[in-house]
């Protein structure tokens, strides 16, 4: 591996290690490296094609890291940081694409895929992002959970490691973050939600 694979090693083994500093540089890494990828591949693959994001995700780890010496806390923490930048990059992609064009049919996600990289307008990612943003107010960790799986593919293991909480409360958090978000997502108009109405009572540890 190269100089850069090692200290990108190093600085996720530092911010496992409480040096919040370190994170700030991870991003400097990443960030271009999955906008890069992802411009490559969407300018040079043609209508009707789909790439989920988290194989990108998992490219750019493949690439920048060096396997053998990253725990698997600090993997899934790499992952957490990525899936965080992969919406990002997702989200500014589809505003390029002018695809905030609002009203008509009812936005469809599915939620029990990763997200996809399109040539085409997406409408449906912008959707799930203001959803999303929305959502977070009310249930900032379930919100990461979504998060991580949706826009990174991390398993439930890695999930687990990634936000120091249960198997159980992965599940749970995901079942009331996906109930939620469908139903804001079955709305004719976006402009007409009220992310606060009828949040419900949010799960606990």
């Amino acid at each position: 591996m190269d100089e850069r694979s090692g200290e990108i090693t190093q600085l996720l083994k530092a911010w496992g290690g409480g040096d919040e500093a370190a994170l700030g540089r991870l991003a400097e890494y990443v960030y271009p490296e999955l906008r890069l990828m992802a411009r490559r591949y969407m300018r040079n693959e043609g209508l009707g094609h789909t790439l989920q994001a988290t194989a990108i995700v998992h490219e750019v780890y493949l690439r920048l890291i060096d396997v053998s010496k990253v725990e698997w806390k600090a993997r899934a923490q790499f992952f957490a940081i990525a899936a965080q930048m992969m919406r990002r990059i997702l989200v500014d992609a589809a505003r390029a694409r002018g695809s905030q064009k609002r009203g008509g049919e009812a936005i469809k996600v599915n939620l029990d895929e990763t997200a996809v990289l399109l040539p085409a307008p997406d409408r449906s990612i912008l959707a799930l992002d203001d959803a999303l943003t929305a959502f977070s107010l009310l249930a900032p960790r379930q919100a990461k959970v979504v998060e991580l799986r949706y826009f990174g593919g991390l398993t439930e293991e890695e999930i687990v490691m990634a936000l120091t909480i249960s198997p159980r409360t992965v599940r749970r958090d995901w079942n009331f973050a996906k109930a939620w978000l469908l139903r804001e997502l079955s709305h004719t108009v976006r402009d007409d939600r009220n992310p606060g109405h009828d949040s419900g009572a949010l799960p606990t540890n």
